[in-house]
């Protein structure tokens, strides 16, 4: 009988085991909660009206409909049970023999939930389109409203956490703002925006070198971004950012300053750390359980006594280690150890502005923003949206303008989107 892999997420990760077993005497269910696999990295480029959906999104079917042994499943997952080697969805479950989770992370508001309604993460294609429909209504509303200290609270926005995904929207924002908008609205000027990056350390891009985060702050800086460092916020509510008894005031807050594994990993019975990601084996199973591998983000695994970072090589690197192990049939003893080949980090701050790091290769600028460009083309799923994504890269780099700037209202209250229009 053929042995049954159950992958739980469709992201780098779980995609990556799955079509590892391409060809390979097994049977495999991929579960995941949406149709599509998500190219993360570009996630916030949906959110600021860069791309569309549809250039970072691949439906999942698609991609594995050449792949005889690999089924689809669309659902939710709501437990595991490792003693019975099921799976359980919330109208059924199914057994394994191996089972590899890859859920992902999810946002962390450290212990402040009630945040999460005013300051929004970006972790799904229903995050970036509501955040840009948030951001588009905000300059309409703008507009709209002869009052100054409306259209100053309208045009505030808030980053909180410095890190690769708060740089990238904090420049993208000042961007879009204050060079793509200039002359599309005749009551307010786009280039007064605010665009506040708020980081609780003492630098921006802490995990790179400190050279290249002072590269990365000037470069923001000179595109309008305010920083505030060593802040700490202590409240976010309906009237904006509060850091103790100081106040910006904004309705438009964006989340970026941590993230935790889900709920879920937490029926595996194993060892979690601080932000609920699953301890595993050097062989990145989970302890007692040699048949179950956690991957990707969800997984805390140390090398050189530090923890991995949530990137794409990581998570590619597992799955193809795993998947290995899998179909040659090695046995715990029988395994190496994984051992990580760091490619480098990247992040980019604007048009033709990044920044690199690989070894002792570091690079700022233009340079780094065209290693950037290649990088995540390649590694774009389909053709058909690397074509895409890098026709829209070009359009903008030499018209400085955004084409999907369309608000179609699926994540707004219309009754209460414009109740400060001043019809005069």
């Amino acid at each position: 009988m053929k042995k049954r892999i159950i992958v739980v997420g469709a992201g780098f990760a779980g995609l990556t085991v799955t079509k590892a077993f391409s060809g390979a005497d097994v049977e495999i269910i991929l579960i995941d909660k949406v149709n599509h696999h998500l190219f993360q990295p570009l996630l916030y480029q949906v959110a600021i009206a860069a791309l569309s959906p549809g250039d970072i999104a691949a439906a999942i079917r698609v991609i594995l409909r050449k792949q005889k042994n690999a089924r689809v499943i669309m659902g939710e997952v709501t437990r595991f049970d490792v003693d019975k080697k099921r799976v359980y969805l919330q109208d059924c479950f199914y057994e394994y023999d191996y089972l590899v989770v890859a859920t992902g992370v999810t946002n962390c508001y450290y212990g402040n939930d009630s945040w999460e309604e005013f300051a929004p993460g970006l972790k799904t294609l229903k995050d970036a389109l509501c955040i840009r429909e948030k951001i588009l209504v905000s300059f309409e509303k703008a507009e709209c409203t002869s009052d100054k200290d409306v259209q100053r609270k309208l045009m505030t926005f808030v980053v909180v956490g410095a890190g690769p995904t708060g740089v990238e929207i904090a420049g993208s924002l000042a961007e879009l703002s204050k060079r793509a908008m200039r002359g599309d609205y005749k009551r307010i000027e786009t280039s007064r925006t605010r665009i506040v990056l708020i980081e609780a350390l003492d630098r921006v891009l802490y995990t790179f070198d400190p050279t290249l985060s002072t590269a990365a702050q000037n470069a923001l800086e000179r595109l309008g971004v305010e920083i505030q460092l060593n802040k700490k916020i202590t409240n976010i509510d309906s009237h904006g950012v509060w850091m103790k008894d100081e106040l910006i005031e904004t309705q438009n807050i964006l989340w970026a300053a941590g993230t935790m594994a889900p709920p879920l990993v937490q029926s595996l019975g194993a060892s979690t750390d601080r932000a609920g990601r699953l301890q595993v084996e050097r062989d990145l199973s989970i302890k007692n359980h040699p048949e179950v591998f956690a991957i990707g983000d969800v997984a805390q695994f140390s090398a050189d006594n530090k923890p991995l970072p949530a990137l794409a090589p990581v998570a590619v690197q597992q799955g193809k280690y795993v998947a290995d192990i899998i179909n040659r049939g090695l046995t715990s003893n029988q395994r190496s150890s994984f051992k990580y080949k760091d490619k480098g980090i990247l992040a980019v701050i604007g048009r033709a502005k990044g920044v690199l790091q690989s070894g002792r290769i570091k690079l700022h600028g233009f340079p780094a923003w065209l290693a950037w460009v290649f990088i995540h083309i390649m590694v774009l799923v389909q053709f058909r949206n690397r074509y895409k994504v890098l026709s829209e890269w070009i359009w903008y780099y030499f018209t400085n303008r955004h084409g999907v700037r369309l608000i179609t209202g699926q994540c707004l209250d219309d009754s209460k989107e414009f109740s400060e229009r001043d019809c005069v």
